[in-house]
Order: structure tokens, then C-alpha cells, then sequence
């Protein structure tokens, strides 16, 4: 069973609370109807959590998930999107018309939603910095072999004092990076990991991903532009990483107000 969250909407996106999407109460159910946007597993998911409002008001308080089968009447499909990146990753427009839900399809408690939501973000943060560092790391690794091969001038490029110390810089970004997140990974898995350390673990390996991500193609050249050459692929699939899971600015917002800012 291939399953899909859907969070984000059209008009939120990272701000969670504001989400339209509403479940109307119906005798011993409820009526779904919104629209959810950049789901990841959309096209093709036979379930879908969804957060949608069944309380009065507006901000975090009164939203619900539910358990909605593709198969629902009512549930639609949009768009899969033209992305930048991760074209092997399916991502959709989701719609939900009158669609009716029994009290079965409830996950968790109802008005707790966003809660359920924000215990598990950690957990989601800390696998995005696993998998950021996961993938910049063999890429640099193939950076400097084709640096060390790759020749102008009479000598190979990376003996060329700019190109040796911002090699040296990278390397050493993503190996202080790697002890921070395994040092993360190890308080996850005591219970022990903060929203805050998640957020922090989370921005900084986007950011760093990029930054390495980018040098590379740079030293790549016009090769690194290429998109037959695996620098330039990670390049694109890179950028959106400073936007899922929480947008880095958003997870400095977090770290923020941990400072008591």
C-alpha cells in the first residue's frame, strides 16, 4: 500500500495552521472538503492522512487527520507536478468533494491533529538531514576524483590552491555536519530529540547540501551543467530541500523561540 500525508495546501504553505481543508460533522461522521498541494506520493497513494479543521475557529486549535482511501466518491486527483527535481518521485494536487468519512477514519483524537503532527516533524526533520548528508557526501567524494583527473593548464584542477582549500572547506563542513546529526539520530532514538535540535539538524544540512551541491558543479564546469552527469541531477533534486519538511526559515523561527525569542 503506497501511502501519502496530506498537510500543505494551496493558500498555507508552511504555516499549518492555516489550512481550510474542513471535515463537517454528519450524523456519526463527517463531510471532507478541501484541496491539499505539493503531496508527495499523490499520483499514486491508496491512503491518504489528511489534516483537515472540524472545530470553530482558526490556528492550531480544533484540526483532526483522517484515514481517506483513494477509492473514497469524492476524493480526485489534480495535477502530478512538473517539478525542478525528483522526477522518480511523484508529486500531486489532491481534492476532496463531500466526501463522507465514518468515525473509524478518525486518526488519533479529534482537535488534536496538529498536535499529532508536531510530535512526529522531528522524527520527519531528522530523516531529511540523514538523507540530505546521504546524498551530497558520494557526490563530493566524485567531485574530488574528477578533480583530481581532470587537468588545465598542465595540472590537475584540484591542485590548484582556490580549488584545493574550498575542497578542504566542504569536506570539512560535511564531516562537522555528520557529528551534529549523529548526535541527533542518537537522541532520537533515546526519546530524546527536541523539536529545536531537529530544526537545527534539519536547516543547516539543507543548507550545506546546497552549498556543496553547487561548488560542485562549479568545479564540474560546463560538465556540471549537464544534466547527464550526476552533479547536475543532485544540483536540481538539492534545492527543494531548503523548502520540505519546514522551509529553513521556518526552522530558524522554531530555534527562535527555543532561544526565548
Amino acid at each position: 500500500m503506497v501511502t501519502a500525508i496530506g498537510m500543505t495546501e494551496p493558500s498555507g504553505g508552511s504555516d499549518l495552521a492555516a489550512l481550510r481543508t474542513r471535515a463537517t460533522r454528519r450524523g456519526d461522521g463527517w463531510l471532507l472538503n478541501g484541496a491539499k498541494t505539493f503531496i508527495t506520493n499523490g499520483a499514486g497513494a491508496d491512503l491518504v492522512v489528511v489534516a483537515a479543521r472540524t472545530g470553530p475557529g482558526e490556528g492550531s486549535r480544533g484540526i483532526s487527520l483522517f484515514l481517506v482511501e483513494a477509492t473514497r466518491p469524492g476524493f480526485r486527483r489534480g495535477r502530478k507536478l512538473d517539478k525542478v527535481g525528483q522526477p522518480e518521485s511523484d508529486t500531486a494536487e489532491l481534492f476532496f468533494d463531500d466526501l463522507p468519512l465514518d468515525e473509524s477514519d478518525l486518526l488519533g483524537e479529534e482537535g488534536r491533529g496538529f498536535a499529532h503532527m508536531m510530535e512526529r516533524l522531528p522524527q520527519e526533520r531528522i530523516g531529511a538531514a540523514v538523507s540530505n548528508l546521504a546524498h551530497v557526501k558520494p557526490l563530493l567524494d566524485e567531485t574530488i576524483a574528477y578533480c583530481r583527473e581532470r587537468r588545465a593548464f598542465g595540472s590537475p584542477i584540484g591542485s590548484f590552491q582556490h580549488n584545493k582549500f574550498l575542497l578542504a572547506e566542504l569536506a570539512t563542513k560535511i564531516d562537522v555536519t555528520q557529528a551534529f546529526v549523529d548526535q541527533c539520530v542518537d537522541e532520537h532514538a533515546h526519546g530524546r530529540l527536541s523539536a529545536a535540535r531537529a530544526a537545527k539538524a534539519k536547516w543547516w544540512t539543507a543548507q550545506i547540501q546546497n552549498e556543496v551541491t553547487d561548488a560542485c558543479v562549479q568545479l564540474f564546469g560546463g560538465y556540471g551543467y549537464m544534466t547527464e552527469y550526476r552533479v547536475a541531477r543532485a544540483w536540481m533534486d538539492a534545492r527543494v530541500t531548503k523548502i520540505w519538511a519546514g522551509s529553513n526559515e521556518i526552522m530558524k523561527e522554531i530555534i527562535g523561540r527555543d532561544l526565548g525569542l
